[in-house]
């Protein structure tokens, strides 16, 4: 088969790694792509967000057989609808199924419809009101921009004074665009007293009858050690969580997993692709903090590593409603992933600047932020690598990682020394 990753960054990177290892897969395209993927696929120089241009591209190459639509962006616009209109074979949901991530208010709504714990909160659409109510609740609450914001439009305000200065920034100031016309204002959820951690990433395969449950993984999401700074698309990860357990996997599973997919069929937007579950333990049980209707970045890069099911099979088992028919299978050990970024990030920072790499030993090199120029791997986004390791623990993996992190190389590097620290082992 010939295969078509849409996105740019480690997350399709990290999916084309997976599917290179297919014995069914011959030949691997990404659209954009990055100086990553351009060693294991051909990359194609089409804006996938131009809907038109993507469905040109398609018609004039009927040699690909498979389409995956990997980031947000697309998939709320509508991308897979568009070419399975076109008879292609398609790995992402529908643009209606796709709205579980695109609007934070029709996430919560869904929620509060169908009994899904998460946490207290209302949604507005008028500034004044949204102040009033921030004031009559107080603090610590948080605020979510309404629409996709790149990972970042959610904010956690401490004190009274934060939640106002961020109603404006959101509201008012349109620091995430339009995504801020709708906010919903929560609830601060707190976890259990530390464990250790309390929030936890779930991925499912899901063809909208069965839902099966990826391993485990934790984001870092802020910029800076000890989970200081701002909020980043994510700084690094590791897997599986120290605290998951056969337990909690059966409670999430029946009280959050089942429901949500039963749910989206009872609104008529069956969900088929991967469906992101970012949960927090709590002292009332699981409470879902947000949903992604795609594999998570950088989470994607430490859970297909430790597949060891063929990815296209799973992917054919999704289009096809056969998810129930496959075994999925897992490796077992643990994998961590320390994402390099340009100084800076997220936000304004350099690009161009040259990387080297040295030894790194068996770890993998996940491309982010990357490109060619005169020859010259070079920087070319906020978040420019993942080095990712695996071990029989996060402690191993962890150590490896950072071994080969002192040997990739470029000016104004910025990376989190903590990822999975505090998660050891013993």
């Amino acid at each position: 088969m010939n295969v078509l990753v849409i996105g740019n960054g480690g997350r399709e990177h990290a999916i084309l790694l997976a599917l290179k290892k297919s014995k069914r897969v011959e030949k691997l395209y990404c659209m954009k792509g990055n100086a990553g993927t351009a060693q294991i696929a051909e990359n194609v120089d089409v804006d996938y967000m131009n809907t038109e241009a993507v469905k040109k591209f398609a018609a004039e190459h009927p040699e690909i057989d498979y389409y995956v639509v990997a980031p947000d962006d697309p998939l709320a616009i509508g991308l897979v609808d568009e070419l399975e209109a076109m008879g292609k074979r398609c790995f992402g949901p529908r643009k209606n199924a796709a709205e579980i991530e695109a609007s934070k208010a029709f996430a919560k709504s869904l929620m509060q419809k169908y009994n899904i714990p998460t946490a207290e909160a209302q949604t507005f659409d008028s500034y004044d009101k949204a102040l009033e109510y921030v004031r009559k609740k107080g603090a610590p609450i948080v605020l979510k921009a309404d629409g996709l914001a790149l990972g970042k439009g959610v904010l956690v305000c401490e004190d009274l004074k934060q939640a106002e200065e961020g109603l404006k920034e959101i509201m008012l100031d349109k620091s995430f665009g339009k995504a801020g016309n709708v906010i919903v204002i929560e609830e601060c959820m707190r976890g259990l007293k530390y464990t250790p951690g309390e929030e936890v990433s779930v991925l499912a395969f899901t063809d909208g009858k069965t839902i099966v449950p990826m391993i485990t993984s934790c984001d870092h999401k802020r910029a800076n050690d000890k989970d200081k700074g701002l909020n980043t698309g994510g700084m690094g990860t590791f897997s599986p969580c120290p605290f998951w357990t056969e337990e909690l996997e059966k409670e999430v599973y029946e009280s959050i997993m089942l429901p949500t997919m039963n749910a989206m069929n009872a609104e008529g937007r069956t969900f088929k692709g991967c469906l992101y579950f970012g949960l927090m333990r709590t002292d009332k049980g699981m409470k879902v903090v947000e949903y992604n209707s795609r594999f998570g970045d950088p989470e994607t890069q430490v859970v297909l590593p430790m597949l060891k099911t063929d990815l296209m099979d799973i992917f054919e088992a999704v289009t096809d409603e056969k998810l129930a028919d496959l075994k999925i299978e897992w490796e077992d050990g643990a994998c961590v992933c320390v994402v390099l970024a340009s100084g800076g990030y997220p936000l304004g920072y350099a690009k161009g600047k040259e990387i080297t790499v040295g030894d790194i030993g068996d770890c993998q090199i996940v491309h982010a932020g990357t490109a060619v120029k005169d020859g010259k791997l070079v920087t070319n986004g906020g978040r420019v690598l993942g080095v990712v390791a695996k071990g029989k623990d996060i402690e191993t993996a962890r150590k490896k990682a950072y071994k080969a992190v002192d040997n990739i190389h470029f000016d104004n590097k910025h990376y989190r020394t903590d990822i999975g620290v505090k998660y050891r082992q013993g």
